[in-house]
């Protein structure tokens, strides 16, 4: 950084004077002071050093950055309606977005965007407290319509794009874990609860499902359903009066096995010896059901954290970047 100018009363500090004080370009000065655009946090702290050296005060903005308040990360979450924003998981995450953003003073919101109004997202880009952005759930349509202003400080949790880098489990990698799994277990007719079908990264655990079933020449038996008790519920039923012979089934999340446990139970069969039953994210829960629930891990809080960290520093070096899941052997499958 340059040596900083007294500046008398009556000279109005520049965008140009914080520029040359910090060392950079006013491009990178303005990204910085805006939040619009990719920085590295060594540009980011030497401009936040030249605006306090200065007393660069232009607008709302600014003021928030000097006093290291008012920016923040918009956590969006697509969904039909706003009571996807309900979603356990969607806490899990937010909380962990929030423990990063701490430690740099920045806040963190939560917004729901419409699944039938995905250019909602255009709005992000013209919010100036809006420092980076999360997509959970998000669609072809809403990648779409992310416009250049947002490129180098947004990512997504599921599903990516040439300019939209994607964190997410290896939900591909989880599936075969658990069919393998099942396979190994003698189970032969073998059933996929999955989650809706408007949701694409779904898709990676059922494509994973249909080539492993037919690669054994084993029959294929999907079931969508929501990420709820009672859609695993409502799941179970229509499995069974389709394929009265299943004998086990792999549900898109814990909350959905459980209620799979449920309807089994109440129709008489006993897991694992008639239905097994794997499910997936190891939520706290899992150890508590009856019988204990096979599962496989979601490293939510490292998938939080890394994008986070990406969409606040800029600091990405692949476009899909996907996290191993472990998969827990109890006793319902």
């Amino acid at each position: 950084m340059t040596t900083s100018t007294p500046h008398t009363s009556t000279h109005r500090v520049t965008l140009e004077d914080v520029a040359r004080e910090a060392g950079v370009s006013r491009a990178t000065a303005s990204r910085v002071i805006t939040g619009c655009g990719p920085s590295s946090a060594e540009a980011r702290d030497r401009v936040i050093a030249a605006v306090k050296a200065l007393g660069y005060i232009p607008d709302a903005a600014a003021r928030a950055l000097v006093g290291g308040h008012g920016f923040r990360l918009v956590v969006a979450v697509t969904g039909h309606t706003p009571s996807t924003l309900d979603d356990p998981y969607v806490d899990r995450f937010v909380a962990s977005v929030a423990v990063t953003c701490a430690t740099r003073g920045i806040g963190v919101s939560l917004q729901w965007l419409p699944y039938r109004d995905p250019d909602q997202v255009r709005r992000l880009a013209k919010d100036r407290s809006a420092r980076a952005v999360l997509l959970l759930n998000a669609t072809d349509a809403v990648l779409r319509a992310v416009p250049a202003a947002l490129t180098g400080r947004i990512a997504s949790i599921g599903l990516g794009s040439t300019t939209v880098p994607v964190f997410d489990v290896d939900l591909a990698g989880a599936t075969a874990a658990m069919v393998y799994h099942l396979y190994d277990k003698g189970r032969r007719r073998i059933a996929m609860v999955s989650g809706p079908a408007w949701m694409p990264c779904v898709a990676r655990s059922v494509e994973t499902y249909r080539s492993l079933m037919q690669a054994g020449g084993l029959p294929f038996r999907l079931v969508r359903s929501n990420f709820t008790a009672d859609g695993g519920k409502a799941a179970a039923r229509t499995a069974l009066c389709r394929w009265p012979d299943t004998d086990a089934v792999i549900a898109g999340n814990d909350a959905v096995a459980l209620g799979i446990i449920a309807a089994l139970r109440g129709q008489g069969r006993n897991i694992p010896g008639d239905v097994a039953v794997c499910g997936f994210d190891d939520i706290p829960f899992a150890v508590l059901s009856t019988p204990t629930l096979t599962t496989s891990t979601h490293p939510v809080e490292r998938i939080a954290t890394a994008a986070t960290t990406a969409v606040l520093d800029g600091s990405w070096a692949s476009p899909a970047t996907y996290y191993p899941s472990q998969l827990i052997c109890r006793e319902s499958a």
